[in-house]
């Protein structure tokens, strides 16, 4: 499944529950893709002191902070 890189990590968990998948191919304003996420990252980022609810699916994959937490 792919989704948008502007996506944030909660709409992103809401997906992959209602397409009951493991990981989602990220893609930019292009929709060329960018990389992908599984659901067992993105729970983890959920849990971890990083983790706000604004963090988009971007910021996991443009080689900040967030993009080594797993």
């Amino acid at each position: 499944m792919r989704v948008n890189d502007d996506m944030t990590v909660e709409v992103a968990l809401a997906v992959m529950a209602g397409a009951r998948v493991e990981y989602l191919t990220v893609c930019d304003g292009d929709d060329e893709s960018t990389g992908s996420v599984s659901l067992v990252r993105l729970a983890g980022l959920r849990d971890s002191a990083a983790y706000t609810d604004r963090v988009q699916l971007r910021d996991l994959l443009d080689g900040g902070v967030l993009a080594t937490s797993h």
